[in-house]
């Protein structure tokens, strides 16, 4: 699944091909997404596209009318720019013709992202009104992280993929956090102190970063959007990697099922 820095790369690659460029044509080749394509995108022609950026992991596309495109990649998904006459793909569900000739196109095998649109204010959406903060902003940090945490009995794993808590801490990224933090994945939020918390705000905030300056992580399916992959997964030091040994020390990299999800962690360097 693309989690947050795959988004902010897709986001970052395509922006400069999307800014001031108005849209010619809407295609919606197959309206049955996570939430049906709503037919109001059809109305988008002669619209200019103002900004691109990224909430959480959603692609929040800023239109002339006062509108924005809200645009997921779910389990699978690959938005591509491509010359707007080369020939559609398998699962190319909708597209967007812009005035230079190129194309935008969202490709999703499984059908679990979505493309809606909204002219309220953005807080105000339903998908992203309760979102926590973005964990690259000043607003993420130990201290937040020990506000959370209070009075609370969620292990820490759980705790850090939680979207009210912060964004975009999906599964690889809280495990490979962890281990840098040196916190095991089991351990209650209320048994962490906030020097434990401020360092892992720093190890989220660094990991994140450099995953997102090495393109993501390719696992299965996510591609940036010239078709490359994401080379995080060199870098990964204990997720898919039970039963080997820890680069740091040598043990046997242990998992178990937290929250339904496999969870990897070092049970030497993580206390």
């Amino acid at each position: 699944m693309p989690e947050l820095p795959e988004v902010e790369t897709t986001v970052r690659g395509i922006y400069p091909w999307l800014i001031d460029q108005e849209i010619t044509t809407v295609n919606v080749y197959n309206a049955a997404m996570r939430w049906p394509i709503p037919p109001e995108v059809n109305d988008l022609t002669g619209v200019r596209i103002c900004h691109v950026s990224r909430r959480a992991k959603y692609i929040l596309i800023e239109l002339s009318n006062q509108a924005h495109l809200i645009l997921h990649l779910g389990m699978s998904g690959v938005i591509r720019v491509v010359d707007a006459n080369e020939s559609l793909l398998k699962h190319d569900h909708f597209e967007l013709v812009l005035s230079h000739g190129k194309a935008l196109r969202l490709n999703d095998p499984r059908r679990f992202g979505c493309v809606l649109m909204t002219n309220q204010p953005l807080d105000d959406h339903k998908l992203l009104s309760k979102l926590g903060p973005e964990p690259l902003s000043e607003h993420f940090s130990g201290r937040w992280l020990k506000q959370q945490a209070k009075n609370k009995q969620t292990l820490i794993k759980n705790f850090i993929m939680n979207n009210q808590v912060v964004v975009g801490v999906g599964n690889i990224y809280a495990a490979e956090s962890l281990f840098l933090a040196g916190i095991r994945p089991t351990r209650k939020v209320s048994n962490i102190s906030l020097k434990q918390y401020q360092q892992l705000a720093q190890v989220i905030k660094g990991v994140l970063q450099q995953a997102i300056e090495v393109g993501g992580t390719t696992l299965k399916d996510f591609k940036n959007i010239d078709g490359k992959p994401g080379y995080f997964k060199q870098e990964l030091q204990v997720y898919g990697r039970a039963g080997e040994a820890c680069y740091a020390c040598g043990k046997s990299i242990k998992s178990l099922i937290i929250g339904q999800r496999a969870s990897c962690y070092c049970p030497g360097c993580q206390k």
